[in-house]
């Protein structure tokens, strides 16, 4: 009884979010441009899917970042976990990909002070189970890292913390993966890169994407 009132609390939790006074959904637009463009011209099965938030959304060269690889990117606007949960099916489970790609989590921590990494570790474990369940077992997870960044280096400490209980869970999953690039974008005294973001200080310039190029491409799923 405990286990379905703590999915019943998540999952009113993540609705209520989403509820404003003229009673629209964030992002509502965003997926309706997704769906726009899916009439016209569906993606194929079996490509690889990148979802999640601006990090993913910004990244609008990716195919060029890997080549020879069928891409679709599903990042949208400062999305959290919750707004993936809630629009799993039009982001995720339609596409039928034979890979995924996550970017989410960041914006969890940045929306509210209330929001620990248990929280986003929780919310992860929702989306991964919702993918399992639609999907199956076999294909595969790849969660990327929380980034660190210049504008958000003051919640550095519950990035860390957030990556590592995802990467705790993940690596006693099957077929699901740990990205570090969060890693990768500190320099030797353990502080963030400055030259690795554009204006804003948050979202990345092509050298930091390229430092996620190169984390990523040796786990493509290559047939």
């Amino acid at each position: 009884m405990k286990k379905y009132l703590v999915i019943f609390l998540l999952f009113f939790g993540m609705l209520s979010s989403h509820a404003q006074n003229n009673n629209a959904i964030p992002f509502q637009e965003e997926i309706d441009v997704f769906l726009k463009k899916d009439s016209i011209q569906m993606p194929a099965a079996n490509s690889i899917l990148f979802v999640g938030s601006s990090s993913f959304n910004y990244w609008k060269d990716i195919s060029n970042y890997f080549p020879g690889y069928p891409i679709i990117n599903r990042g949208f606007g400062g999305s959290s976990l919750t707004d993936v949960i809630y629009f799993n099916q039009e982001t995720i489970i339609k596409y039928k990909p034979k890979q995924i790609y996550i970017y989410c989590g960041e914006n969890d921590i940045a929306a509210s002070d209330t929001v620990t990494p248990q929280i986003v570790f929780e919310r992860f474990k929702t989306l991964y189970k919702i993918i399992r369940t639609h999907l199956g077992n076999k294909i595969p997870i790849m969660y990327v890292s929380i980034k660190p960044s210049v504008a958000r280096w003051s919640m550095e400490d519950k990035f860390v913390t957030a990556n590592t209980l995802i990467r705790n869970y993940i690596n006693k999953q099957k077929h699901a993966q740990f990205l570090d690039v969060h890693a990768a974008m500190l320099d030797t005294n353990g502080m963030v890169f400055k030259d690795i973001f554009i204006a804003d200080k948050l979202h990345m310039n092509a050298k930091g994407y390229a430092i996620w190029q190169k984390i990523i491409a040796p786990s493509l799923v290559k047939e």
